[in-house]
């Protein structure tokens, strides 16, 4: 009797443990999942953090998340190295984020000092310690798991192998030029791919929905470290939120490994869209974006009786972060706001359909950025007995849109917003030839190569039909030409005479550009490792510019210096391509 009486206890228990399973999985409800990516800190617009925040507030069961490059783009960034972004995010509710490129934009330190900031989580599964070029453990948590709405939810954090060229690979060393930071990548992914399917394997044990949140982009230059391609060499993933490429992915199905399923999506960039991801009882997922009048709509709809019963105004939504995000535009608008030059010219980067000219080939705003650095040293005579024979400026370092009319400090800081500071080395004719070889290898491809030269006081020809045979090694970094240049006819201004004359590979040439390029091999910039430093850390970026535009004459008689010379778009004729 007792024997049966404990069975039926033992039965019981069982059936009540099922019955609570059941129950669990039936009161399983809607999750929503609002996503940024590539804000960049654009956060002067209609679409905003206040905005994220106050829809944010209207929803139930409901997570913020970010895939990555938020806390540089411009001077709201760039003013604090990204800490009012931070407390931007915190304020807004951020639960979880992943590491973008232009995370490392101000060092490693930098990058440590926002996630030390950040009261959410970032999470990246392929970011490591690495000693001897072994790699070590993981800088931070692969994934993170939710437990929301009756569902397990986990994000697998991605960061993408192009942040040691994108960013500055020197960032990732130490004094003496050892790599101690490693992002698992591959010459063929396949490191990305095994380091992520093993962060998916162990998310999957906890969660029953597993989200890629990515910084990696579906960019052709991207290969072999894709969005796509990571889903296409995995399986378990159910989404993916990604980021890096700006590129707008309302809902796009990918196939895995196994031909499962995975929705990707990404909002564009700039704050122009937020995404949506909706995750229902039954693990169906749907993703769309949101614009500005798209949230706004959603805001009315949700007070609307109490807006229109005058118990509430838009201030009171969210009041601490619009008072951050006003305070901190207001002080950077305040300090930097100073109008100091104008300019009848349309100084751009972009072609209508917002293709980046400025990363494969000449543009007005490339020719006025390298005439900076090279008016600088040329002018302004930095270092008795030196001169400067040549200035080069890397595309991905020139961030402005259409630029006309007033330019104040804020303006030349919205250009270049990384602050770099101004150098000048002693380089050989061969080392400018690689570079501007190595900077044209997308030419002809469609490739946009943020490393692309714009050249001050030189000239060159690209002949598109020859294949870049530049090699590099597994993070992209320079190591050689491995066949004929793509790069023609390369002439060097001769001062003295006011004559171009043909670069010589043996000669010595008096180089001007940004530590970023010259000393710290960003974008791969290697061969200039060795180089004689004249002088370093001359001006930061965007003074460089502001020095330049107050070179100018006064031309209309406003007290202001009147900037020209920058008519068209295309640039003046100083790369030809062939």
């Amino acid at each position: 009797m007792k024997k049966l009486l404990s069975l039926l206890l033992a039965l019981v228990m069982v059936l009540s443990l099922g019955a609570g399973a059941f129950a669990e999985e039936a009161e399983a409800e809607t999750v929503t999942v609002l996503y940024t990516n590539d804000v960049h800190t654009y956060i002067d617009k209609d679409l905003n953090y206040t905005v994220a925040a106050q829809y944010r507030d209207t929803l139930d069961n409901v997570l913020l998340v970010d895939a990555g490059d938020h806390i540089q783009g411009t001077a709201y960034g760039s003013m604090d190295k990204g800490a009012s972004i931070i407390e931007l995010m915190n304020l807004a509710g951020y639960d979880v984020a992943t590491l973008g490129n232009h995370e490392f934009d101000y060092g490693m330190e930098g990058c440590m000092n926002a996630i030390e900031w950040a009261q959410f989580p970032y999470i990246s599964c392929n970011f490591y310690h690495e000693e001897d070029g072994v790699k070590g453990e993981n800088v931070l948590e692969p994934y993170k798991v939710f437990e929301i709405g009756g569902q397990k939810i986990a994000f697998v954090g991605v960061t993408t192998p192009e942040s040691f060229t994108k960013s500055t690979p020197a960032y990732f060393q130490d004094e003496d030029g050892n790599y101690i930071y490693g992002i698992a990548g591959g010459e063929d992914g396949s490191d990305l791919y095994a380091t992520v399917q093993e962060a998916i394997d162990a998310a999957s044990a906890e969660a029953d929905v597993i989200i890629g949140l990515g910084h990696l982009g579906v960019d052709e230059a991207s290969k072999p470290w894709t969005s796509k391609e990571v889903i296409a060499n995995t399986t378990g993933l159910d989404a993916f939120i990604d980021g890096h490429s700006h590129t707008e992915v309302p809902m796009e199905e990918v196939a895995d490994a196994e031909g499962n399923t995975v929705i990707l999506t990404q909002t564009g960039s700039y704050f122009n869209n937020l995404g949506q991801m909706t995750i229902a009882p039954d693990g169906t997922i749907s993703t769309e974006l949101l614009s500005d009048t798209d949230v706004a709509a959603a805001l009315y709809k949700a007070h609307m009786p109490k807006l229109f019963a005058g118990e509430l105004t838009a201030d009171e939504l969210e009041p601490e972060v619009q008072a951050c995000q006003a305070g901190w535009i207001g002080q950077v608008n305040d300090e930097l706001g100073e109008v100091i030059g104008t300019t009848e010219d349309v100084l751009n980067n972009y072609t209508e359909d917002g293709t980046r000219l400025v990363r494969s080939q000449e543009t007005n705003s490339g020719d006025f950025a390298a005439d900076a650095l090279y008016y600088l040293f040329s002018e302004t005579n930095q270092v008795e007995g030196h001169h400067v024979d040549m200035a080069i400026m890397n595309g991905g370092g020139i961030r402005n849109e259409a630029l006309t009319g007033e330019i104040s400090y804020l303006t030349c800081k919205n250009m270049h917003t990384f602050g770099n500071v101004a150098c000048l080395i002693e380089v050989t004719g061969q080392q400018i030839l690689d570079a501007l070889e190595f900077g044209a290898r997308g030419v002809g491809t469609g490739e946009e190569i943020g490393g692309f030269l714009h050249v001050s006081g030189a000239k060159y020809t690209i002949d598109s039909s020859v294949e870049s045979s530049c090699t590099m090694d597994d993070k992209g970094v320079f190591t050689g030409v491995d066949g004929e240049y793509k790069v023609k006819d390369v002439q060097v201004l001769n001062c003295e005479t006011g004559e171009y004359e043909p670069l010589d590979p043996e000669a010595t040439y008096n180089l001007a550009g940004y530590n970023y390029t010259l000393r710290d091999l960003g974008d791969g910039f290697s061969m200039f490792q060795g180089a004689t430093n004249i002088i370093d850390y001359v001006m930061e970026d965007y003074m460089v510019l502001a020095n330049y535009v107050q070179s100018f004459e006064d031309t209309d008689g406003d007290g202001l210096p009147n900037v020209s010379g920058y008519a068209e778009l295309e640039g003046e004729g100083r790369i030809t391509i062939e």
